[in-house]
């Protein structure tokens, strides 16, 4: 693939992605404000997004195994065919809405989102001019664009989801979203090539159990990771700015966009703010290490400062910036990693396996963050996501130093 064809595909995917990340962050922000409006509990919010997050496991386990057989582009429109079906399921009336069938809907959400991302991210890595020098700087550049823009867009989501919310109702704005997710399909349907991905020899499903023990250590750790916040962020976060704190949904869903759009172009950013110490190459095991550790400081603050009972909405909007910025650089190293740590043939199926992890540790999140924030508080779930970041720091030593590069893949 030249380097003129292999950005003109990145764009292409990259819109694909930004478009079906919009309508994600929205349905998301939808079912929590809405299903909280109509009287369902925290722990019964969470449980509508059970199946959204196992899925999600499953999803990533055979996603990138069927990346690799089929090709890329197939899995990212399958994807949002997906999305479009979620959204359309949920404009029935109140009535149809059972916790059954929005766990259902949710489940369909869940498949797509995690296809949609697997084959995202993986699609960076063969889209890169292969014999250049600065190759591991301009992959860490290239995923972090990617990643960064995603989260800001789903920020975006967020807010639009809450708007929308409030200007036109629940089921208008699930049929907006359905509708521009279709056109955006039909057009990158037309527009990508169709291998993309696609391997030579077809892909055994006893591969995407990944060999690399560097692989297996970035996995575990991320399950952790992201587990670590989604413990708060999912549940607890919303339902405690609305019910305890009185604010609007769309004031909810603009202080949750805004979050995510700044931890996105942090994201993107962080190529830059490590530069300095990773000259010409991307980041190793030590620098994850460092801020993953650095991390766990934050959710401990913030439960502190709540504990002592200084002003909750000063605490919070401080302290979710700290730990956004903070996190956001440690989801940028773990993206860049797991490229790095993977060859071009098995790219999709060591992604899958990867982002299962990444999608293990968000279905324990959720459902810890309705457990604990209905028996605990929000503090409680603070201290849960405190926790689970110290130990996905331990986690870290598993990964290697950049110059011990032989463990990055298991004999031939």
């Amino acid at each position: 693939m030249t380097s003129l064809s292999g950005m003109r595909n990145y764009f292409i995917i990259t819109a694909a992605y930004w478009g079906f990340t919009i309508t994600d962050g929205a349905i998301r922000m939808l079912v929590v404000l809405y299903f909280h409006q109509i009287g369902y509990s925290p722990l019964e919010i969470a449980l509508l997004f059970l199946f959204y997050e196992f899925f999600g496991v499953v999803t990533n386990l055979v996603g990138g195994w069927l990346g690799a057989r089929i090709g890329l582009n197939k899995t990212i429109h399958i994807g949002m065919g997906l999305q479009v079906l979620a959204l359309s399921m949920l404009t029935v009336p109140d009535a149809y809405l059972s916790v059954a069938y929005v766990m259902f809907a949710q489940a369909l959400s869940g498949i797509a989102k995690d296809l949609n991302k697997m084959s995202a991210k993986a699609s960076v890595k063969l889209m890169l001019p292969q014999g250049d020098e600065q190759q591991d700087s301009r992959l860490f550049k290239w995923v972090a664009v990617l990643t960064g823009s995603k989260n800001s867009l789903k920020g975006a989501g967020f807010f639009i989801g809450g708007a929308l919310l409030s200007w036109v109702g629940f089921r208008t704005a699930l049929a907006i979203l359905a509708g521009s997710l279709f056109a955006l399909l039909v057009l990158t349907y037309i527009l990508l090539p169709q291998d993309i991905g696609k391997t030579k020899d077809k892909a055994k499903f006893s591969q995407v159990f990944s060999k690399t023990p560097a692989i297996n250590w970035l996995s575990a750790a991320r399950f952790f990771l992201f587990g670590s916040r989604d413990v708060w962020f999912v549940v607890g976060l919303p339902v405690f700015l609305a019910a305890s704190l009185g604010w609007e949904h769309s004031e909810v869903g603009a202080f949750l966009a805004l979050w995510i759009i700044g931890y996105g172009v942090v994201q993107v950013s962080a190529p830059r703010l490590l530069r300095r110490s990773h000259h010409n190459r991307g980041p190793d095991g030590s620098t994850s290490r460092w801020w993953v550790f650095s991390l766990a400081l934050f959710p401990a603050a913030i439960a502190i400062a709540l504990q002592q009972s200084y002003d909750p909405s000063l605490v919070l909007i401080a302290g979710l910036a700290l730990f956004g910025i903070v996190f956001a650089i440690n989801s940028a190293i773990h993206s860049y990693l797991i490229l790095a740590y993977s060859d071009n043939d098995k790219v999709s199926m060591n992604v899958g396996f990867y982002y299962m992890a990444n999608a293990g540790g968000r279905l324990v999140g959720t459902l810890l963050s309705g457990w604990s924030y209905q028996t605990l508080g929000l503090t409680g779930c603070l201290w849960i996501s405190t926790v689970f970041v110290v130990i996905a720091g331990f986690l870290s030593f598993g990964l290697p130093r950049s110059e011990d590069t032989a463990d990055r893949q298991p004999p031939q």
